[in-house]
């Protein structure tokens, strides 16, 4: 499995922290960055991992930042990512088996490196449930779809 990992700057050091455990632990991790705990802002670099996510390019990433809140609402805004802020294994599962995240946010302020190597494990592990879940994942793409087709009929695009 591809899989990225991307943080602003509050995010870094917990981001190296992290990236080296799971590099420890067999797991194959490209940091697409920021590479500064002094520049390095949540907007550009959620944005940039739901685009690489999104393209194909990386099947699934994970981002961090201060709360998490910031880089996960970031990647959010781009049309396919379906990001989850998860604090805990159990809801890292379920944004999986129910949701089908693509992006897994995590808190440099919130969480331990210990813990957020078991939350990132989970997550890449648990599969999407399908069935009932499929529906109401294809309703998130319907919202996109909507949200896409309104802002280019706008006038302001015409």
């Amino acid at each position: 499995m591809h899989v990225l990992i991307a943080s602003d700057l509050a995010g870094y050091q917990f981001k190296c922290k992290l990236l080296e455990a799971l590099t420890k632990e067999g797991y194959d991790i490209t940091d697409i960055g920021c590479h500064s705990s002094t520049e390095g802002e949540y907007p550009v670099y959620g944005k940039h991992a739901g685009e690489k996510v999104v393209s194909g390019e990386y099947e699934r990433g994970i981002v961090i930042c201060g709360s998490g809140n910031g880089i996960t609402m970031a990647a959010n805004k781009v049309n396919g990512v379906r990001a989850a802020l998860c604090d805990n294994v159990y809801s890292a599962f379920l944004s999986r088996e129910h949701n089908d995240a693509n992006i897994l946010g995590l808190s440099a302020w919130g969480l331990k490196v210990e813990d957020a190597v078991k939350i990132v494990e989970v997550w890449l592990f648990a599969k999407f449930a399908g069935g009932k879940h499929e529906k109401r994942v294809e309703m998130l793409k319907k919202i996109e779809d909507e949200q896409r087709q309104k802002s280019t009929s706008s006038p302001a695009h015409h």
